[in-house]
C-alpha cells in the first residue's frame, strides 16, 4: 500500500490502470425540474397502501349503507349474543330494535371503524398525491371516492392507471436518492 491514499484511487494514479477519468461516462442531463416529489419505489409503496385502503373503505361504505337502509328503512339492527324478545338465544342477526336483551348492537361500531378506516384512506390519498404533485382537484376526486358507495373501487381503477401513464411517460422525472 502506498502512503498515499489518494493514489490508491483508479482514477487518480500516474496513468497507470484502466480507471482513467476520460473512461468513465458523462452523468445524464437532469431535468430542471422534477415531476415527481419521491422516487419511483415510494410513489409504487404509496400506490399499493392507496390501493388497499381504496378498497377497504368501499368494502365498508357498503356495509355502512347496507347498515343504515336495515337500522333507518326497515327499523332493524344488527344484534351479537343475548336473547331474543320470545327468549331465543341469538348469536348473530337483524332483529328489531331494543328486541334483544343483553346483545350488543354491532351497527354503531360499523359506523366507527369505516370512520377510522376512511380517515387512513385520506391519509394514503394525500400521500399519493403529494408524491405525484398533482393539482388539487386529484385529491377533492381522491377523498370524495371514499364518501359515495362504489365510487372508491371507481376512482381507485382510474388513479392507479394514471400513475403507472404518468411513470412510464417521465422515467426520468422522479426523484433520485
Amino acid at each position: 500500500m502506498s502512503e498515499n491514499p489518494a493514489s490508491d484511487h483508479p482514477t487518480q494514479r500516474d496513468g497507470a490502470g484502466s480507471g482513467s477519468a476520460s473512461a468513465v461516462p458523462a452523468a445524464p442531463q437532469r431535468p430542471k425540474k422534477r415531476r415527481f416529489a419521491g422516487t419511483v419505489d415510494q410513489i409504487s409503496g404509496s400506490l399499493t397502501f392507496y390501493k388497499i385502503f381504496a378498497f377497504v373503505t368501499g368494502i365498508m361504505l357498503l356495509i355502512l349503507v347496507a347498515k343504515m337502509i336495515m337500522d333507518y328503512g326497515f327499523g332493524y339492527e344488527l344484534y351479537a349474543g343475548g336473547n331474543t324478545a320470545d327468549g331465543a338465544a341469538n348469536t348473530l342477526g337483524f332483529h328489531p330494535k331494543d328486541s334483544v336483551v343483553d346483545g350488543t348492537g354491532i351497527s354503531y361500531w360499523v359506523a366507527v371503524v369505516h370512520g377510522w378506516i376512511y380517515v387512513v384512506y385520506v391519509i394514503a390519498g394525500f400521500r399519493l398525491w403529494y408524491l405525484m404533485s398533482w393539482k388539487i382537484g386529484r385529491l377533492i376526486v381522491i377523498v370524495l371516492g371514499g364518501v359515495v358507495p362504489f365510487l372508491s373501487f371507481i376512482v381507485e381503477r382510474k388513479i392507479a392507471g394514471e400513475v403507472r401513464r404518468e411513470i412510464d411517460a417521465n422515467p426520468d422525472a422522479a426523484r433520485r436518492y
